[in-house]
């Protein structure tokens, strides 16, 4: 995996600076998450794999099926990744740009899980404490598990905290085990 993250780096870099440039980050993002789940289907995986059909034609299915939500620029890039037999690495790429994406605009996107439904008050208040802890923009995107039991579980990147009775549980398990 981290090598194909790797062999994305450079590309995703370019679409990067192109569209920080032309001022089409949301743009290119939406561009780039619609080829991925494009890409990602498992009808669409099997026709691309075909040896057959040339870096052209690949090139032009991915285009069609996106229709018009692809500009010149984003076909270009369709095109250059056609050529290099890099299409399947679109997953990987519309990840990273996200990621670049987040930085460069200071933001992160929390995902919190908890137990019970949460009502917003208190969400926004979980927000203000992570944008003063991060000192970034968070943008909190909330799920129900309701096996987790209680406490919560917040995902951040990497960073990922898990307050879970759940969780507790286990450790405590595992304690007594040992």
């Amino acid at each position: 995996m981290a090598e194909l993250n790797t062999i994305a780096r450079p590309y995703t870099k370019a679409a990067f600076d192109y569209a920080l440039n032309k001022g089409g980050l949301d743009q290119w993002s939406e561009m780039l998450a619609l080829t991925a789940l494009v890409v990602n289907d498992s009808d669409m995986k099997r026709v691309l794999g075909t040896p057959s059909l040339s870096a052209e034609q690949k090139a032009q299915l991915i285009i069609s099926v996106c229709d018009k939500k692809l500009d010149e620029a984003g076909q270009n890039f369709i095109h250059l990744l056609a050529e290099n037999g890099r299409l399947a690495l679109l997953p990987k790429i519309s990840v990273q740009f996200d990621q670049l994406k987040a930085d460069h605009e200071k933001s992160v996107d929390v995902d919190l899980t908890t137990a019970y439904e949460l009502d917003q008050q208190l969400v926004d208040k979980l927000a203000q404490a992570l944008r003063s802890k991060l000192g970034r923009e968070v943008k909190v995107t909330s799920r129900v598990d309701q096996s987790i039991l209680g406490g919560v579980i917040l995902r951040a990147n990497d960073l990922v905290i898990d307050g879970s009775v759940r969780a507790r549980l286990a450790k405590l398990a595992e304690a007594m085990n040992s």
